[in-house]
């Protein structure tokens, strides 16, 4: 499949060809209107023509990216938003470099491996909380290399070791109330609160990890082959000083995230800082405890950084393909608005519940050509939102149709390399998995319809 980034450039040429010939529409609304129809859409008789280069501070299709990279404001879904990417991935870069994130989890895994009723359970829902919490996704090949002997040594097999490690992170990153690489960057461009609508998406990831736990557990226990003789108990050296007070400092970050965005609205220049600061609190760390310079540290920050900067430009070309069709104001003649408006007239007399489930089986199918959570969220958003909007499909339930549908079909897309580096690091075609995985990839894709449909019953908000 081409990259995200192609495809978006295809949609930027898209974009430029259609100012020659679609004619722009606005919607007529007074300040004070909070909503809108469909009867209140007109269209002017001339079109954009932008043109190929713009040398007056204008917008043409070569100054697309320049111009969405500068777009906006700290506050605004481009500059704010391509910040907070950056510095968020600096700051788990540094905190990962440590080692005390993958120790616990294998000191977690040497203590519960005997005790077999708790074993799949528990290691299910840390990585859940992984994916949900930090976006952990990459990460589940490298504890497929370390897990998959042991689990064989424990009688399970490799189908076992994917679902309790990257299916377990899928789930949490579909489900995240605080997703920093999905979340919330969808809901920034969606023009919402960041991890806002916490309580109901807390409640889906229990519901989602509850349901993959118990598929999991039940299919361990059902193909466990007993070996002949008992496997020997892996034993893994406790925890050091330095990596029980680097996860304090990691969950009295987190904990501060929550406290501030839930009680003081915290957004994007806040959200950014408290992660900065855990970088800084864990260099600190790794310098006086692990003995690893701060030029180390600063080094991780940076590759970090580095690997999310195609995440911060496709954010960046998303606006900018906004601009090219004229912005994003209702009210203002724009070749989106018309776009917008035969979108929404397909869709018209749809019940709103269904025109929102309608958005899920699109961002499913969707997340087939762009596996990244933060670039479909840059690709799709700044469409989805508004087009909620003339359906009178709340924003909220928008994002949680994105993020349950780019999240959840991570399982069982060939497209996903994480996905396809697992199941080659236990040996399995993905033809295999598939013909083992659709059963339950079709109970959480209902279970996904329940909750957007609900949310939008609800006036999720």
């Amino acid at each position: 499949m081409p990259s995200a980034s192609v495809i978006l450039m295809s949609v930027a040429l898209l974009a430029y060809a259609s100012t020659w010939f679609v004619q722009p529409g606005w919607f007529a609304m007074d300040a004070k209107q909070t909503t809108v129809s469909l009867a209140q859409f007109q269209q002017q008789q001339t079109q954009l023509q932008l043109p190929l280069f713009a040398s007056n501070g204008e917008v043409g299709f070569v100054n697309v990216l320049f111009e969405g990279l500068v777009a906006g404001d700290k506050f605004g879904a481009t500059i704010g938003v391509m910040a907070f990417i950056l510095i968020t991935g600096g700051a788990f870069s540094v905190l990962m470099h440590t080692g005390a994130i993958n120790r616990a989890v294998l000191a977690l895994i040497g203590r519960t491996q005997k005790l077999q009723w708790l074993f799949i359970p528990v290691l299910f829902t840390l990585f859940s909380l992984g994916g949900a919490i930090f976006g952990m996704g990459e990460e589940a090949i490298a504890f497929c290399v370390v897990l998959l002997p042991i689990m064989k040594q424990l009688g399970y097999n490799a189908q076992t070791t994917v679902l309790v490690t990257y299916v377990a992170t899928q789930i949490g990153f579909a489900s995240s109330w605080m997703n920093p690489f999905s979340i919330a960057i969808a809901q920034s461009i969606a023009e919402l609160g960041v991890f806002s609508g916490a309580p109901l998406r807390m409640f889906a990831w229990g519901c989602f990890t509850l349901l993959g736990m118990t598929y999991t557990y039940r299919y361990a226990k059902h193909s466990r082959a007993l070996p002949a003789e008992p496997a020997p108990s892996t034993s893994y050296a406790p925890l050091c000083r330095a990596d029980k007070t680097l996860l304090l400092l990691f969950a009295g970050v987190i904990a501060w995230v929550i406290w501030g965005v839930t009680l003081h609205q915290y957004y994007i220049p806040q959200l950014a800082g408290q992660f900065f600061t855990l970088a800084v609190l864990s260099a600190i760390v790794a310098k006086f405890m692990y003995r690893t310079s701060f030029s180390r540290s600063a080094e991780m920050f940076t590759q970090g950084a580095q690997e999310l900067l195609p995440a911060a430009l496709l954010v960046a070309l998303a606006k900018g393909i906004v601009l090219l069709l004229g912005g994003n104001e209702l009210s203002e003649p724009s070749v989106l608005n018309t776009l917008l408006y035969y979108s929404a007239t397909l869709l018209y007399g749809m019940p709103e519940a269904l025109a929102a489930w309608s958005m899920l089986v699109f961002q499913s199918l969707f997340n087939f050509f762009v596996s990244s959570g933060s670039g479909q969220a840059a690709i799709t958003m700044p469409i989805m939102a508004p087009l909620g909007d003339l359906l009178n499909v709340g924003r909220q339930t928008v994002v949680l149709a994105f993020q349950l549908g780019d999240g959840l079909t991570n399982i069982i897309i060939p497209t996903s390399a994480s996905l396809i580096g697992c199941l080659g690091v236990v040996k399995l075609e993905w033809g295999q998995w598939f013909l083992f995985i659709w059963r339950l990839q079709l109970a959480l894709f209902a279970l996904a319809s329940a909750f957007v449909i609900g949310a939008q019953f609800m006036q999720y908000s």
